[in-house]
């Protein structure tokens, strides 16, 4: 049972949680926009946009790319993978 336990995790390892880093409310604290007026203009709560800064949600693609655009700035600059994340795509790889 424990070795069935050991291969069931195992092949689900890539459905871990990805953590981000984000540069979000900092941005946002720099164009003096408050979380309810960019939660307004990407279409969300302000609880979602506190819950990104925060780091308990990844935002989806499409939204991280409405967010960025708000800031005029990439994604790539306002989100980075954490580097464990680069680790566990480098473990991926090898097998």
């Amino acid at each position: 049972m424990l070795l069935f336990k050991r291969r069931l995790e195992s092949n689900f390892d890539h459905l871990k949680i990805t953590l981000m880093k984000n540069f979000l409310r900092a941005e946002r604290k720099r164009k003096k926009i408050t979380q309810e007026q960019l939660a307004s203009l990407v279409g969300v709560s302000r609880q979602s946009i506190n819950a990104i800064e925060r780091g308990k949600y990844t935002p989806s693609t499409s939204l991280a790319l409405k967010i960025s655009e708000i800031f005029n700035t990439t994604v790539n600059s306002l989100f980075e993978l954490e580097p464990v994340d680069y680790q566990k795509k480098a473990e991926v790889e090898q097998v």
